[in-house]
């Protein structure tokens, strides 16, 4: 149960949420509410399809280019620090989106690179390759499956969050996600060097 949560909790808030959220209902100002659930549903499979995809073939990918694990950890590391930068900064891109069939928009750019930036890449090919067992592969595939269903859930109850919440408050929100993600990419970068520095 501690990896299920431990990876629940570190890919929902690499996908940054509420930045999500905020993107979805900018893109979506114009669409009714049926069009709103279509859409929240769409890009939740394609974000589930893309996440087991680079989850389960990472290493492979690893392997072709000749990238060791730690080397990787660091480069993910380091693009996940500079999506944090920019969510505190509030500089992320990804509203620059033209809305006039929104069908269009649930793989390319919703789904990617706005839930699955390179920051996110990283980190499930660095998931897929440090599950050293089939029980902590299926373990964590289950985590990060849920931790997309629940960002799918906010996407397709977005209208009410965004009546709660606010604008200020999902840039707020996004704002603190970002000082998560800034600790959380350090982590994984100190985890790669001492890796391979062997210490």
């Amino acid at each position: 149960m501690e990896l299920f949560f431990s990876t629940f909790l570190k890919m929902f808030f690499i996908m940054t949420p509420f930045f999500v959220l905020s993107v979805f209902l900018t893109v979506t100002k114009e669409a009714t509410e049926k069009e709103k659930h279509t859409l929240a549903v769409k890009v939740t499979i394609s974000v589930i399809i893309t996440c087991l995809i680079l989850l389960f073939f990472g290493q492979h990918i690893f392997s072709i280019f000749g990238i060791t694990l730690d080397a990787f950890r660091i480069g993910a590391g380091a693009l996940l620090f500079l999506t944090a930068v920019d969510l505190i900064r509030g500089t992320k891109d990804g509203q620059k989106v033209d809305a006039s069939n929104l069908n269009e928009l649930a793989v390319v750019p919703l789904a990617l690179p706005i839930i699955i930036g390179p920051g996110a890449i990283g980190v499930l090919m660095v998931f897929g390759a440090g599950f050293q067992t089939a029980s902590q592969m299926f373990v964590g595939s289950l985590g990060i499956v849920f931790a997309v269903i629940v960002v799918g859930i906010m996407l397709y109850f977005s209208n009410i969050i965004n009546k709660a919440v606010g604008k200020q408050g999902l840039q707020i929100i996004s704002k603190i996600i970002g000082l998560f993600l800034a600790a959380l990419s350090a982590q994984i970068v100190f985890t790669g060097i001492k890796n391979f520095l062997s210490l």
